[in-house]
Protein backbone atom coordinates (compact mmCIF):
# COMPACT_ATOMS: atom_id res chain seq x y z
CA UNK A 1 0.00 0.00 0.00
CA UNK A 2 1.18 3.52 -0.82
CA UNK A 3 0.55 6.25 1.71
CA UNK A 4 -1.35 9.20 0.22
CA UNK A 5 -1.62 11.21 3.48
CA UNK A 6 -1.95 10.39 7.17
CA UNK A 7 -4.52 7.66 7.57
CA UNK A 8 -5.30 7.21 3.86
CA UNK A 9 -3.98 4.71 1.34
CA UNK A 10 -4.36 3.74 -2.29
CA UNK A 11 -4.84 -0.01 -2.61
CA UNK A 12 -6.83 -2.67 -4.43
CA UNK A 13 -9.78 -2.00 -2.14
CA UNK A 14 -10.27 1.59 -3.24
CA UNK A 15 -8.60 1.94 -6.62
CA UNK A 16 -9.21 0.05 -9.87
CA UNK A 17 -8.14 1.49 -13.23
CA UNK A 18 -11.16 2.98 -15.02
CA UNK A 19 -12.14 1.11 -18.17
CA UNK A 20 -15.35 0.90 -20.25
CA UNK A 21 -14.88 -2.88 -20.19
CA UNK A 22 -16.53 -2.69 -16.77
CA UNK A 23 -19.72 -1.45 -18.46
CA UNK A 24 -20.03 -4.74 -20.36
CA UNK A 25 -19.44 -6.80 -17.25
CA UNK A 26 -22.21 -4.98 -15.40
CA UNK A 27 -24.62 -5.05 -18.35
CA UNK A 28 -24.24 -8.83 -18.63
CA UNK A 29 -24.77 -9.22 -14.88
CA UNK A 30 -27.81 -6.94 -14.55
CA UNK A 31 -29.40 -7.13 -18.00
CA UNK A 32 -28.16 -10.52 -19.21
CA UNK A 33 -31.45 -11.53 -20.86
CA UNK A 34 -32.23 -8.13 -22.39
CA UNK A 35 -31.45 -7.47 -26.04
CA UNK A 36 -28.10 -5.73 -26.48
CA UNK A 37 -27.75 -5.56 -30.27
CA UNK A 38 -30.29 -5.80 -33.12
CA UNK A 39 -29.38 -5.93 -36.79
CA UNK A 40 -32.11 -7.02 -39.21
CA UNK A 41 -33.25 -10.46 -38.10
CA UNK A 42 -30.22 -10.99 -35.85
CA UNK A 43 -30.20 -10.06 -32.19
CA UNK A 44 -28.05 -10.87 -29.18
CA UNK A 45 -28.71 -10.47 -25.47
CA UNK A 46 -26.23 -8.85 -23.13
CA UNK A 47 -25.22 -12.29 -21.87
CA UNK A 48 -24.62 -13.50 -25.41
CA UNK A 49 -22.78 -10.30 -26.34
CA UNK A 50 -20.37 -10.72 -23.43
CA UNK A 51 -19.70 -14.33 -24.43
CA UNK A 52 -19.10 -13.32 -28.04
CA UNK A 53 -16.72 -10.54 -26.95
CA UNK A 54 -14.79 -12.98 -24.77
CA UNK A 55 -14.62 -15.49 -27.62
CA UNK A 56 -13.36 -12.77 -29.95
CA UNK A 57 -10.70 -11.77 -27.42
CA UNK A 58 -9.65 -15.40 -27.00
CA UNK A 59 -9.36 -15.88 -30.77
CA UNK A 60 -7.30 -12.71 -31.17
CA UNK A 61 -5.02 -13.75 -28.31
CA UNK A 62 -4.52 -17.10 -30.05
CA UNK A 63 -3.40 -15.15 -33.11
CA UNK A 64 -0.78 -13.43 -30.96
CA UNK A 65 -2.46 -10.12 -30.13
CA UNK A 66 -0.76 -8.79 -27.00
CA UNK A 67 -0.92 -5.60 -24.95
CA UNK A 68 -0.68 -2.44 -27.08
CA UNK A 69 -0.89 -4.37 -30.35
CA UNK A 70 -3.13 -2.58 -32.84
CA UNK A 71 -6.10 -4.42 -34.33
CA UNK A 72 -7.63 -2.60 -37.31
CA UNK A 73 -11.19 -3.03 -38.53
CA UNK A 74 -13.15 -1.65 -41.45
CA UNK A 75 -16.85 -2.34 -40.98
CA UNK A 76 -20.24 -0.67 -40.87
CA UNK A 77 -22.49 -0.52 -37.81
CA UNK A 78 -22.92 -4.26 -37.22
CA UNK A 79 -22.93 -6.61 -34.21
CA UNK A 80 -19.33 -7.58 -34.96
CA UNK A 81 -18.22 -3.93 -35.02
CA UNK A 82 -19.96 -3.39 -31.68
CA UNK A 83 -18.36 -6.48 -30.15
CA UNK A 84 -14.84 -5.57 -31.27
CA UNK A 85 -15.00 -2.41 -29.14
CA UNK A 86 -14.88 -4.75 -26.16
CA UNK A 87 -13.18 -7.85 -27.55
CA UNK A 88 -10.01 -6.07 -28.72
CA UNK A 89 -9.42 -4.14 -25.44
CA UNK A 90 -10.04 -7.39 -23.52
CA UNK A 91 -6.77 -8.66 -25.03
CA UNK A 92 -4.95 -5.51 -23.94
CA UNK A 93 -4.86 -4.55 -27.62
CA UNK A 94 -5.78 -1.24 -29.23
CA UNK A 95 -8.77 -1.00 -31.57
CA UNK A 96 -8.27 1.03 -34.74
CA UNK A 97 -11.53 1.62 -36.62
CA UNK A 98 -11.04 2.80 -40.20
CA UNK A 99 -13.34 5.05 -42.17
CA UNK A 100 -15.39 2.94 -44.57
CA UNK A 101 -15.16 5.69 -47.19
CA UNK A 102 -11.37 5.46 -47.49
CA UNK A 103 -9.92 4.18 -50.74
CA UNK A 104 -7.27 1.45 -50.94
CA UNK A 105 -4.37 3.93 -50.99
CA UNK A 106 -5.49 5.57 -47.74
CA UNK A 107 -6.26 2.25 -46.05
CA UNK A 108 -2.76 1.00 -46.89
CA UNK A 109 -1.22 4.18 -45.44
CA UNK A 110 -3.18 3.80 -42.20
CA UNK A 111 -2.45 0.09 -41.85
CA UNK A 112 1.24 0.83 -42.17
CA UNK A 113 1.18 3.87 -39.88
CA UNK A 114 -0.83 2.07 -37.18
CA UNK A 115 1.38 -1.06 -37.24
CA UNK A 116 -1.79 -3.17 -37.27
CA UNK A 117 -1.09 -6.84 -36.60
CA UNK A 118 -4.64 -8.03 -37.37
CA UNK A 119 -7.10 -6.58 -39.88
CA UNK A 120 -10.81 -7.41 -39.69
CA UNK A 121 -12.78 -6.61 -42.84
CA UNK A 122 -16.52 -6.70 -43.45
CA UNK A 123 -17.29 -8.54 -46.68
CA UNK A 124 -18.60 -5.48 -48.52
CA UNK A 125 -15.24 -3.73 -48.08
CA UNK A 126 -13.08 -6.73 -48.95
CA UNK A 127 -12.13 -5.54 -52.45
CA UNK A 128 -10.78 -2.23 -51.10
CA UNK A 129 -8.98 -4.06 -48.30
CA UNK A 130 -7.31 -6.54 -50.66
CA UNK A 131 -6.12 -3.70 -52.91
CA UNK A 132 -4.72 -1.96 -49.83
CA UNK A 133 -2.88 -5.12 -48.80
CA UNK A 134 -1.38 -5.42 -52.28
CA UNK A 135 -0.10 -1.87 -51.97
CA UNK A 136 1.38 -2.72 -48.57
CA UNK A 137 3.10 -5.81 -49.95
CA UNK A 138 4.47 -3.81 -52.85
CA UNK A 139 5.98 -1.34 -50.39
CA UNK A 140 7.66 -4.17 -48.49
CA UNK A 141 5.62 -3.59 -45.33
CA UNK A 142 4.57 -6.30 -42.90
CA UNK A 143 1.09 -7.61 -43.65
CA UNK A 144 -1.50 -8.08 -40.90
CA UNK A 145 -3.49 -11.26 -40.39
CA UNK A 146 -6.81 -10.79 -42.22
CA UNK A 147 -10.16 -11.88 -40.79
CA UNK A 148 -13.35 -11.47 -42.80
CA UNK A 149 -16.67 -10.47 -41.23
CA UNK A 150 -19.78 -11.88 -42.90
CA UNK A 151 -23.30 -10.57 -42.36
CA UNK A 152 -24.72 -13.86 -41.07
CA UNK A 153 -24.29 -15.98 -37.95
CA UNK A 154 -22.96 -18.89 -40.00
CA UNK A 155 -20.04 -16.97 -41.51
CA UNK A 156 -18.08 -18.30 -44.43
CA UNK A 157 -16.77 -21.42 -42.74
CA UNK A 158 -13.15 -20.32 -43.11
CA UNK A 159 -10.71 -20.42 -40.21
CA UNK A 160 -10.11 -16.73 -40.85
CA UNK A 161 -13.78 -15.87 -40.75
CA UNK A 162 -14.99 -13.91 -37.72
CA UNK A 163 -17.95 -16.15 -36.88
CA UNK A 164 -15.86 -19.29 -37.37
CA UNK A 165 -13.18 -17.90 -35.05
CA UNK A 166 -15.77 -17.18 -32.37
CA UNK A 167 -17.03 -20.77 -32.54
CA UNK A 168 -13.55 -22.30 -32.37
CA UNK A 169 -12.00 -19.96 -29.79
CA UNK A 170 -10.79 -21.60 -26.55
CA UNK A 171 -13.20 -20.92 -23.70
CA UNK A 172 -12.23 -19.56 -20.29
CA UNK A 173 -10.36 -16.48 -21.58
CA UNK A 174 -9.41 -14.10 -18.77
CA UNK A 175 -9.82 -10.42 -19.51
CA UNK A 176 -6.54 -8.51 -19.57
CA UNK A 177 -7.61 -5.44 -17.64
CA UNK A 178 -5.46 -2.34 -18.13
CA UNK A 179 -2.53 -2.13 -15.73
CA UNK A 180 -2.88 1.64 -15.89
CA UNK A 181 -6.10 3.46 -16.79
CA UNK A 182 -4.03 5.67 -19.09
CA UNK A 183 -3.22 2.63 -21.25
CA UNK A 184 -4.49 3.04 -24.85
CA UNK A 185 -7.84 1.54 -25.76
CA UNK A 186 -8.31 2.83 -29.30
CA UNK A 187 -6.63 4.68 -32.15
CA UNK A 188 -8.84 7.02 -34.17
CA UNK A 189 -7.66 8.72 -37.33
CA UNK A 190 -8.89 12.24 -38.03
CA UNK A 191 -10.96 12.81 -41.14
CA UNK A 192 -7.95 14.04 -43.10
CA UNK A 193 -9.86 16.32 -45.44
CA UNK A 194 -6.85 18.56 -46.04
CA UNK A 195 -3.81 16.46 -45.11
CA UNK A 196 -2.70 13.00 -44.07
CA UNK A 197 -4.85 11.92 -41.12
CA UNK A 198 -3.37 11.92 -37.62
CA UNK A 199 -3.81 8.97 -35.27
CA UNK A 200 -5.53 10.11 -32.07
CA UNK A 201 -4.85 7.93 -29.03
CA UNK A 202 -7.70 7.27 -26.59
CA UNK A 203 -7.08 5.86 -23.12
CA UNK A 204 -9.27 3.53 -21.04
CA UNK A 205 -9.75 6.39 -18.57
CA UNK A 206 -10.76 8.94 -21.19
CA UNK A 207 -13.12 6.49 -22.92
CA UNK A 208 -14.76 5.62 -19.59
CA UNK A 209 -15.29 9.27 -18.68
CA UNK A 210 -16.47 10.47 -22.08
CA UNK A 211 -18.91 7.57 -22.37
CA UNK A 212 -20.56 8.69 -19.14
CA UNK A 213 -20.40 12.34 -20.21
CA UNK A 214 -22.16 11.58 -23.50
CA UNK A 215 -24.84 9.56 -21.71
CA UNK A 216 -25.45 12.46 -19.32
CA UNK A 217 -25.41 15.10 -22.06
CA UNK A 218 -28.04 13.20 -24.04
CA UNK A 219 -30.18 12.36 -20.99
CA UNK A 220 -29.98 8.66 -21.88
CA UNK A 221 -32.47 6.74 -19.75
CA UNK A 222 -31.84 3.32 -18.20
CA UNK A 223 -32.22 0.51 -20.78
CA UNK A 224 -32.56 2.93 -23.72
CA UNK A 225 -33.15 1.90 -27.31
CA UNK A 226 -30.40 3.57 -29.30
CA UNK A 227 -30.58 3.94 -33.09
CA UNK A 228 -27.15 3.86 -34.71
CA UNK A 229 -26.77 6.66 -37.24
CA UNK A 230 -23.30 7.89 -36.27
CA UNK A 231 -20.69 5.47 -37.69
CA UNK A 232 -19.06 3.40 -34.97
CA UNK A 233 -15.74 4.08 -36.67
CA UNK A 234 -16.12 7.80 -35.90
CA UNK A 235 -14.73 8.54 -32.42
CA UNK A 236 -15.94 5.05 -31.45
CA UNK A 237 -19.47 6.15 -32.20
CA UNK A 238 -18.99 9.28 -30.07
CA UNK A 239 -18.22 6.80 -27.25
CA UNK A 240 -21.82 5.57 -27.28
CA UNK A 241 -20.69 2.03 -28.13
CA UNK A 242 -19.51 1.91 -24.54
CA UNK A 243 -22.20 4.31 -23.29
CA UNK A 244 -25.07 2.03 -24.33
CA UNK A 245 -23.45 -0.76 -22.32
CA UNK A 246 -23.21 1.52 -19.29
CA UNK A 247 -27.02 1.93 -19.40
CA UNK A 248 -27.89 -1.64 -20.42
CA UNK A 249 -29.41 -0.37 -23.65
CA UNK A 250 -30.37 -1.93 -26.96
CA UNK A 251 -28.35 -0.92 -30.01
CA UNK A 252 -30.37 -0.93 -33.24
CA UNK A 253 -27.99 -1.20 -36.20
CA UNK A 254 -29.21 -0.05 -39.61
CA UNK A 255 -27.51 0.09 -42.98
CA UNK A 256 -29.18 3.23 -44.27
CA UNK A 257 -29.59 6.86 -43.22
CA UNK A 258 -32.67 7.31 -45.40
CA UNK A 259 -35.41 9.17 -43.46
CA UNK A 260 -37.94 6.46 -44.38
CA UNK A 261 -35.77 3.80 -42.71
CA UNK A 262 -35.09 6.02 -39.68
CA UNK A 263 -38.82 6.60 -39.07
CA UNK A 264 -39.60 2.89 -39.57
CA UNK A 265 -36.96 1.73 -37.11
CA UNK A 266 -37.95 4.31 -34.50
CA UNK A 267 -41.52 3.04 -34.56
CA UNK A 268 -40.60 -0.66 -34.83
CA UNK A 269 -38.17 -0.70 -31.91
CA UNK A 270 -39.44 2.15 -29.74
CA UNK A 271 -36.23 4.14 -30.13
CA UNK A 272 -35.50 6.59 -27.30
CA UNK A 273 -32.15 8.06 -28.35
CA UNK A 274 -29.96 8.59 -31.38
CA UNK A 275 -27.15 10.85 -32.57
CA UNK A 276 -26.27 12.27 -35.94
CA UNK A 277 -24.73 15.12 -37.92
CA UNK A 278 -26.92 18.13 -38.80
CA UNK A 279 -27.11 16.95 -42.42
CA UNK A 280 -29.25 14.03 -41.23
CA UNK A 281 -31.55 16.46 -39.41
CA UNK A 282 -32.03 18.33 -42.69
CA UNK A 283 -32.87 15.07 -44.46
CA UNK A 284 -35.47 14.23 -41.81
CA UNK A 285 -37.25 17.59 -41.86
CA UNK A 286 -37.33 17.63 -45.65
CA UNK A 287 -38.57 14.06 -46.05
CA UNK A 288 -41.92 13.81 -47.88
CA UNK A 289 -44.95 13.25 -45.68
CA UNK A 290 -45.36 9.75 -47.15
CA UNK A 291 -42.04 8.70 -45.56
CA UNK A 292 -42.75 10.07 -42.10
CA UNK A 293 -44.43 8.23 -39.25
CA UNK A 294 -46.05 9.49 -36.06
CA UNK A 295 -43.47 8.93 -33.33
CA UNK A 296 -44.66 6.85 -30.36
CA UNK A 297 -42.61 9.10 -28.04
CA UNK A 298 -40.24 12.04 -28.27
CA UNK A 299 -36.85 10.89 -29.50
CA UNK A 300 -33.81 12.62 -28.08
CA UNK A 301 -31.05 13.32 -30.61
CA UNK A 302 -27.51 14.43 -29.87
CA UNK A 303 -26.45 16.47 -32.91
CA UNK A 304 -22.90 17.56 -33.60
CA UNK A 305 -20.35 18.01 -36.37
CA UNK A 306 -21.51 21.46 -37.51
CA UNK A 307 -23.89 24.04 -36.09
CA UNK A 308 -27.44 22.98 -37.04
CA UNK A 309 -29.47 25.80 -38.61
CA UNK A 310 -32.11 27.16 -36.20
CA UNK A 311 -34.79 26.61 -38.85
CA UNK A 312 -33.99 22.89 -38.94
CA UNK A 313 -34.01 22.67 -35.13
CA UNK A 314 -37.45 24.27 -35.02
CA UNK A 315 -38.86 21.81 -37.56
CA UNK A 316 -37.35 18.83 -35.73
CA UNK A 317 -39.14 19.94 -32.58
CA UNK A 318 -42.44 20.04 -34.46
CA UNK A 319 -41.89 16.46 -35.72
CA UNK A 320 -41.39 15.13 -32.19
CA UNK A 321 -37.61 15.08 -31.92
CA UNK A 322 -35.78 16.77 -29.07
CA UNK A 323 -32.40 17.87 -30.38
CA UNK A 324 -29.48 18.28 -27.99
CA UNK A 325 -26.69 20.25 -29.60
CA UNK A 326 -23.12 19.24 -28.81
CA UNK A 327 -19.66 20.06 -30.10
CA UNK A 328 -16.38 18.24 -30.13
CA UNK A 329 -13.66 16.73 -32.27
CA UNK A 330 -11.73 13.52 -32.61
CA UNK A 331 -9.15 14.84 -30.14
CA UNK A 332 -11.86 15.11 -27.44
CA UNK A 333 -13.29 11.58 -27.88
CA UNK A 334 -16.15 13.16 -29.81
CA UNK A 335 -18.58 15.29 -27.73
CA UNK A 336 -16.93 17.92 -25.50
CA UNK A 337 -19.68 20.47 -24.93
CA UNK A 338 -23.46 20.47 -24.73
CA UNK A 339 -26.00 23.25 -25.04
CA UNK A 340 -27.37 22.45 -21.58
CA UNK A 341 -31.03 23.35 -21.55
CA UNK A 342 -32.58 25.56 -18.86
CA UNK A 343 -36.26 25.08 -17.88
CA UNK A 344 -37.01 28.80 -18.16
CA UNK A 345 -36.25 28.61 -21.88
CA UNK A 346 -39.27 26.36 -22.43
CA UNK A 347 -41.55 29.41 -22.32
CA UNK A 348 -39.74 31.14 -25.19
CA UNK A 349 -41.15 31.17 -28.74
CA UNK A 350 -40.08 28.21 -30.87
CA UNK A 351 -37.80 30.32 -33.07
CA UNK A 352 -36.01 31.76 -30.04
CA UNK A 353 -35.59 28.29 -28.50
CA UNK A 354 -34.05 27.07 -31.74
CA UNK A 355 -31.70 30.06 -31.87
CA UNK A 356 -30.43 29.28 -28.36
CA UNK A 357 -30.15 25.57 -29.08
CA UNK A 358 -27.91 26.28 -32.09
CA UNK A 359 -25.14 27.38 -29.72
CA UNK A 360 -22.44 24.90 -28.76
CA UNK A 361 -22.94 25.54 -25.04
CA UNK A 362 -20.85 24.61 -22.04
CA UNK A 363 -18.37 21.84 -21.13
CA UNK A 364 -19.97 18.49 -20.44
CA UNK A 365 -19.61 16.97 -16.98
CA UNK A 366 -16.21 15.37 -17.58
CA UNK A 367 -14.43 18.26 -19.31
CA UNK A 368 -12.63 20.65 -17.00
CA UNK A 369 -12.79 23.89 -18.94
CA UNK A 370 -13.44 25.57 -22.27
CA UNK A 371 -12.26 29.06 -23.18
CA UNK A 372 -12.18 31.54 -26.04
CA UNK A 373 -8.57 32.72 -26.28
CA UNK A 374 -6.25 34.78 -28.39
CA UNK A 375 -4.08 31.99 -29.90
CA UNK A 376 -0.95 34.16 -29.79
CA UNK A 377 -1.12 35.80 -26.36
CA UNK A 378 -3.32 33.05 -24.79
CA UNK A 379 -5.39 35.85 -23.26
CA UNK A 380 -8.96 34.79 -22.39
CA UNK A 381 -11.30 37.07 -24.33
CA UNK A 382 -14.36 38.83 -22.87
CA UNK A 383 -17.66 36.95 -22.61
CA UNK A 384 -19.57 39.55 -24.60
CA UNK A 385 -20.79 37.52 -27.57
CA UNK A 386 -18.59 39.61 -29.89
CA UNK A 387 -14.91 38.94 -29.18
CA UNK A 388 -13.87 36.17 -31.58
CA UNK A 389 -11.02 33.87 -30.57
CA UNK A 390 -9.91 30.27 -30.80
CA UNK A 391 -11.91 27.65 -28.91
CA UNK A 392 -9.59 25.83 -26.50
CA UNK A 393 -10.35 23.02 -24.05
CA UNK A 394 -8.62 21.10 -21.30
CA UNK A 395 -9.59 18.22 -19.06
CA UNK A 396 -9.71 14.48 -18.58
CA UNK A 397 -11.42 13.77 -21.90
CA UNK A 398 -8.71 15.22 -24.13
CA UNK A 399 -6.68 12.72 -26.18
CA UNK A 400 -3.44 11.21 -24.95
CA UNK A 401 -1.71 12.49 -28.08
CA UNK A 402 -1.05 11.76 -31.74
CA UNK A 403 0.45 8.37 -32.54
CA UNK A 404 4.08 8.66 -33.70
CA UNK A 405 3.82 12.46 -33.88
CA UNK A 406 5.23 14.07 -30.76
CA UNK A 407 5.77 17.40 -32.53
CA UNK A 408 2.10 17.66 -33.55
CA UNK A 409 1.01 16.66 -30.05
CA UNK A 410 3.16 19.34 -28.47
CA UNK A 411 1.95 22.00 -30.89
CA UNK A 412 -1.74 21.15 -30.46
CA UNK A 413 -1.46 21.17 -26.66
CA UNK A 414 0.92 24.12 -26.44
CA UNK A 415 0.25 26.31 -23.42
CA UNK A 416 -1.65 23.61 -21.53
CA UNK A 417 -4.75 23.78 -23.73
CA UNK A 418 -5.98 21.73 -26.68
CA UNK A 419 -6.21 24.14 -29.59
CA UNK A 420 -9.23 23.19 -31.67
CA UNK A 421 -8.67 25.43 -34.70
CA UNK A 422 -12.28 26.60 -34.35
CA UNK A 423 -13.21 30.24 -33.86
CA UNK A 424 -16.02 31.29 -31.56
CA UNK A 425 -17.42 33.69 -28.99
CA UNK A 426 -18.61 33.28 -25.43
CA UNK A 427 -21.91 34.87 -24.47
CA UNK A 428 -22.66 36.60 -21.19
CA UNK A 429 -24.27 33.42 -19.82
CA UNK A 430 -21.04 31.45 -20.43
CA UNK A 431 -22.31 29.52 -23.45
CA UNK A 432 -19.96 29.41 -26.44
CA UNK A 433 -20.97 29.73 -30.07
CA UNK A 434 -18.85 28.78 -33.05
CA UNK A 435 -18.24 31.36 -35.73
CA UNK A 436 -16.14 29.27 -38.09
CA UNK A 437 -13.14 27.08 -38.59
CA UNK A 438 -10.09 29.33 -38.71
CA UNK A 439 -9.51 28.29 -42.33
CA UNK A 440 -13.15 28.95 -43.28
CA UNK A 441 -13.34 32.61 -42.21
CA UNK A 442 -13.81 34.86 -45.26
CA UNK A 443 -11.78 38.08 -45.13
CA UNK A 444 -13.50 40.60 -47.38
CA UNK A 445 -12.26 44.18 -47.53
CA UNK A 446 -10.63 43.72 -44.13
CA UNK A 447 -13.87 42.41 -42.55
CA UNK A 448 -14.15 38.89 -41.17
CA UNK A 449 -17.25 37.06 -42.41
CA UNK A 450 -18.47 33.91 -40.65
CA UNK A 451 -19.54 31.34 -43.22
CA UNK A 452 -21.71 29.77 -40.52
CA UNK A 453 -23.76 32.95 -40.12
CA UNK A 454 -24.34 33.25 -43.86
CA UNK A 455 -25.28 29.56 -44.10
CA UNK A 456 -27.80 30.00 -41.30
CA UNK A 457 -29.59 32.68 -43.34
CA UNK A 458 -29.48 30.56 -46.48
CA UNK A 459 -31.17 27.67 -44.66
CA UNK A 460 -34.03 30.05 -43.91
CA UNK A 461 -34.84 30.34 -47.63
CA UNK A 462 -37.92 28.19 -48.33
CA UNK A 463 -36.35 26.59 -51.43
CA UNK A 464 -32.95 25.69 -49.90
CA UNK A 465 -32.26 22.11 -48.81
CA UNK A 466 -28.51 22.37 -48.20
CA UNK A 467 -25.96 25.16 -48.37
CA UNK A 468 -22.29 25.87 -47.79
CA UNK A 469 -20.38 29.13 -48.06
CA UNK A 470 -16.69 29.54 -48.92
CA UNK A 471 -14.41 32.34 -50.08
CA UNK A 472 -14.10 33.23 -53.75
CA UNK A 473 -11.22 35.44 -54.91
CA UNK A 474 -12.24 39.03 -55.65
CA UNK A 475 -9.98 41.58 -57.34
CA UNK A 476 -11.47 44.46 -55.38
CA UNK A 477 -12.34 43.03 -51.93
CA UNK A 478 -9.79 40.21 -51.77
CA UNK A 479 -12.46 37.60 -51.03
CA UNK A 480 -16.25 37.51 -51.13
CA UNK A 481 -18.75 34.83 -50.03
CA UNK A 482 -19.61 32.18 -52.58
CA UNK A 483 -22.67 30.04 -51.77
CA UNK A 484 -23.08 26.47 -53.00
CA UNK A 485 -26.75 25.58 -52.77
CA UNK A 486 -28.90 22.48 -53.18
CA UNK A 487 -32.61 23.10 -53.70
CA UNK A 488 -35.45 21.02 -52.32
CA UNK A 489 -37.15 18.64 -54.73
CA UNK A 490 -39.48 20.60 -56.98
CA UNK A 491 -38.36 23.99 -55.62
CA UNK A 492 -37.23 26.84 -57.85
CA UNK A 493 -34.95 29.78 -57.09
CA UNK A 494 -32.55 32.07 -58.90
CA UNK A 495 -29.08 33.17 -57.85
CA UNK A 496 -30.24 36.79 -57.80
CA UNK A 497 -33.24 35.94 -55.67
CA UNK A 498 -31.12 34.11 -53.10
CA UNK A 499 -28.61 36.97 -52.94
CA UNK A 500 -31.42 39.47 -52.34
CA UNK A 501 -32.91 37.18 -49.69
CA UNK A 502 -29.55 37.23 -47.85
CA UNK A 503 -29.09 41.00 -48.26
CA UNK A 504 -32.45 41.59 -46.62
CA UNK A 505 -31.23 39.71 -43.55
CA UNK A 506 -27.49 40.41 -43.39
CA UNK A 507 -25.16 43.37 -43.77
CA UNK A 508 -24.57 43.67 -47.52
CA UNK A 509 -20.85 42.83 -47.25
CA UNK A 510 -21.78 39.44 -45.72
CA UNK A 511 -24.24 38.43 -48.45
CA UNK A 512 -22.99 36.04 -51.13
CA UNK A 513 -21.92 37.63 -54.41
CA UNK A 514 -21.93 34.25 -56.13
CA UNK A 515 -24.48 31.43 -55.92
CA UNK A 516 -23.74 28.03 -57.45
CA UNK A 517 -26.51 25.42 -57.67
CA UNK A 518 -25.54 21.77 -57.20
CA UNK A 519 -27.58 18.57 -57.04
CA UNK A 520 -25.75 17.73 -53.79
CA UNK A 521 -22.84 19.00 -51.74
CA UNK A 522 -19.76 16.82 -51.14
CA UNK A 523 -19.85 15.20 -47.72
CA UNK A 524 -17.56 13.12 -45.55
CA UNK A 525 -18.80 9.76 -44.27
CA UNK A 526 -19.82 11.48 -41.04
CA UNK A 527 -21.96 14.09 -42.79
CA UNK A 528 -19.61 17.07 -42.76
CA UNK A 529 -19.52 19.23 -45.88
CA UNK A 530 -16.13 18.99 -47.57
CA UNK A 531 -15.48 22.70 -47.85
CA UNK A 532 -11.97 22.22 -49.12
CA UNK A 533 -13.45 20.77 -52.32
CA UNK A 534 -15.85 23.70 -52.63
CA UNK A 535 -12.98 26.15 -52.07
CA UNK A 536 -11.16 24.50 -54.97
CA UNK A 537 -14.27 24.99 -57.13
CA UNK A 538 -14.56 28.64 -56.07
CA UNK A 539 -10.89 29.28 -56.75
CA UNK A 540 -11.19 27.66 -60.17
CA UNK A 541 -13.99 30.11 -61.03
CA UNK A 542 -11.43 32.91 -60.81
CA UNK A 543 -11.71 36.38 -59.35
CA UNK A 544 -14.75 38.60 -59.46
CA UNK A 545 -13.58 41.81 -61.16
CA UNK A 546 -16.49 44.23 -60.97
CA UNK A 547 -16.49 46.23 -57.71
CA UNK A 548 -19.67 45.71 -55.68
CA UNK A 549 -20.51 49.20 -54.46
CA UNK A 550 -23.96 48.12 -53.25
CA UNK A 551 -22.40 46.56 -50.17
CA UNK A 552 -21.15 49.91 -48.89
Amino acid sequence: MDAAMDGSVWCAANYVPLSPLSFLERAALVYGDRVAVVSGDRQFSWGQTRERCLAGASALAQLGVARRDVVAVIASNTPAMYELHFGVPMTGGVLCTLNTWHDAAMVSVLLKHSDATVFLVEAQFLAVALDALRLLAGAGANLPVVITISDTDSGGGSGMDYEALLRSAPRGFEIRWPADERDPISLNYTSGTTSRPKGVIYSHRGAFLNSLATVLANDVVTTPVYLWIVPMFHCNGWCMVWGTAAKGGTSVCIGSMAPKVIFEKIVQHGVTNMACAPTVLSMIVNAPASERKLLPRRVRILAGGAPPPPQVLAKMDELGFEVVHGYGLTETYGPATVCAWKPEWDALPLAERARIKARQGVPHNMLQEIAIKDPVTMETLPSDGRAVGEVMVRGNTVMSGYYKDAAATEETMRGGWLRTGDLGVRHLDGYIQLKDRAKDIIVSGGENISSIEVESVLFGHPAVLDAAVVARPDDHWGETPCAFVTLKDGARATAGGIIEFCRARLPHYMAPRTVVFRSELPKTSTGKTQKHLLREKANAMGSLRKPDTSRL
